[in-house]
């Protein structure tokens, strides 16, 4: 995969997002395709063995909480669909179900619906924003490879905003690593952290300089490819690179400073994926928990007949903002 230089290869999508902005999926995902697939992103969700969790939110029922930690219950945690939440709350799961309103919290606040406690005893995470599984990149990208004329020469941007990504003139670096070990009393450990935190907010003493990103410099500086509100580093690359299962492996943004503090190998999932002959685009957009392809009929059928995407098909101009579940509202 190669950062291209060249963002003229987007152009065609403007043109075909609304503009302005009209609360649709449109904001992001171009019209006049044929079909469009809505890919939920995966949730999880947690239960302790012999034990229950406490009510949330946590604020509220503090002192529960304590006395559940200090229990030390064993926890399974499992993934989970959308259609299992649905099940567990008693909502209805359709095209155009809403995280809050499945899991019967709506709203756009995550604190009061990114844990919620279900009446069978499971605790449900909600899916990510703007991030597609891992392993669910590969499988999307196998499947779009074989409803192209171009696999070998496809246009893959990347949300420039994600922490890290992308160097810049800062007052200091755009992470910090807080580690610890078996030996760190808890003395140390709050003021290491304490440190870490005061650090930040000072800016390192307030001295502009260059902090690199995970990618190169040249790049970094380089220009966008850029779309109404959002702009994306743009690469251009053979499809089967992101549909192998370790595409995180070769991707230039793959994140190496968090692999040298011991974490695994790791990469943002791109956000927006089309093939030379544009016969398809998938979007992955920065506050949506759900990507949308847009194709012909053929990969629609293709996603929907995959077991390990949970999929519904979507009418063009559909809405995924929190409040657009009119069937769970």
């Amino acid at each position: 995969m190669q950062w291209t230089p060249d963002t003229s290869a987007g152009v065609w999508l403007r043109d075909r997002i609304d503009d302005p902005w009209a609360a649709t999926m449109h904001d992001m995902v171009p019209r006049g395709f044929e079909s469009y697939t809505r890919i939920f992103h995966g949730a999880s969700k947690s239960k302790p063995f012999d034990d229950a969790w406490p009510a949330l939110p946590y604020e509220q029922h503090r002192d529960a909480w304590q006395a559940f930690s200090a229990r030390q219950p064993e926890i399974e945690t499992v993934a989970a669909r959308w259609g299992d939440a649905a099940a567990a709350f008693g909502t209805h799961m359709h095209a155009n179900a809403q995280w809050g309103t499945i899991v019967r919290v709506p709203g756009t606040d995550p604190n009061l619906w990114g844990q919620v406690n279900a009446p069978n005893g499971w605790r449900f995470d909600a899916p990510p924003v703007g991030k597609l599984d891992t392993a669910l990149v590969s499988v999307v990208a196998a499947l779009a490879a074989t409803h192209t004329t171009t696999p070998d020469d496809a246009f893959v941007g990347l949300w420039e905003g994600w922490a890290g990504l992308v160097g810049a003139v800062g007052y200091g670096p755009a992470r910090g690593f807080y580690t610890i070990n078996d030996e760190t009393s808890d003395s140390k450990k709050a003021h290491r952290w304490t440190s870490l935190v005061e650090a930040t907010r000072n800016g390192w003493l307030r001295k502009t300089s260059w902090q690199p990103g995970m990618l190169s410099d040249e790049i970094s500086r380089g220009p966008r490819f850029s779309l109404l509100n959002r702009d994306f580093v743009l690469f251009r690359s053979a499809l089967a690179e992101l549909a192998n299962p370790d595409w995180v492996l070769s991707v230039p943004w793959r994140d190496r400073e968090s692999e040298a503090h011991g974490l695994e190998p790791s990469a943002q999932s791109p956000n927006i994926i089309w093939p030379a002959d544009r016969s398809w685009v998938i979007v992955s957009e920065i506050d949506w928990d759900s990507t949308i392809v847009a194709g012909p009929h053929s990969l629609a059928q293709a996603l929907r007949d995959d077991p390990r995407l949970e999929t519904f098909s979507v009418r063009e101009g559909a809405s995924l903002q929190w409040d657009a579940d009119g069937v769970n509202r």
